[in-house]
């Protein structure tokens, strides 16, 4: 049973049902795991999310933490299959001025400049010397980025994304993905977001029009039946 399925109406079902939304588009033969973002400013401590936002007021908390041991599975998996893991930063370089967010939400912006402790990804998952490391300063990896650039390079042909927030920069670059025809998958278990309405949303409208929502068992099985 999918997390969203208890959030939907009949009428929500129907809609679902009878537009034959949901279908699975599969994956291709040559993946690449990206982790979005699980840097110290979105993933804060691991207690209730309401226990940290004090200090971490973007903080996801132990939702984030309980998807980080997912991410550690699937980057294990990755790295035994030979599979490139691309991570990713969200942070403003010398000035927040073209901080398209920091206009949407009142908080010290300067803890998300390039530099600060408070970037960099968390200790337990720290990027391995093969990794790729991508800054962005939007939601979408896509964006202002040489993304496309590695993955034409390396051959790929399918994404797997996790980390967060399900909602926000997940969802934009499974999105953006989708728009340029790689294949796509959001895995279910290893993202998380700061408003569980938004996490259940956020997953329920990539599942139904997007790509696959996988679980991470789904995905080792995936990794595992590729060849270096």
């Amino acid at each position: 049973m999918h997390i969203w399925e208890q959030a939907l109406s009949p009428v929500d079902r129907l809609v679902i049902e009878k537009g034959g939304y949901g279908q699975r588009r599969g994956f291709g033969k040559k993946p690449a795991l990206v982790i979005i973002d699980i840097q110290y400013n979105y993933v804060g401590d691991n207690v209730p999310i309401e226990e940290q936002l004090d200090r971490w007021p973007s903080g996801g908390g132990e939702k984030a933490y309980a998807a980080i041991k997912q991410v550690g599975k699937l980057k294990h998996a990755a790295d035994e299959n030979g599979i490139p893991v691309i991570f990713t930063r969200n942070v403003q370089k010398k000035s927040i001025k073209f901080d398209s967010f920091a206009t949407k939400a009142k908080r010290d912006n300067s803890k998300y400049i390039d530099g600060r402790p408070e970037t960099q990804i968390v200790k337990e998952l720290e990027p391995g010397e093969n990794d790729l490391v991508v800054d962005k300063s939007y939601a979408s990896i896509f964006f202002g980025t040489p993304f496309i650039s590695y993955l034409i390079k390396m051959g790929v042909d399918t994404l797997i994304f996790v980390g967060g927030s399900t909602s926000g920069c997940v969802r934009a670059s499974a999105v953006d993905a989708v728009t340029h025809n790689y294949n796509v998958g959001v895995v279910a278990d290893a993202v998380y977001d700061r408003i569980e309405l938004s996490h259940q949303a956020g997953l329920l409208d990539l599942w139904m029009k997007y790509c696959d929502v996988p679980d991470t068992d789904e995905v080792i099985d995936y990794f595992n039946t590729l060849q270096r």
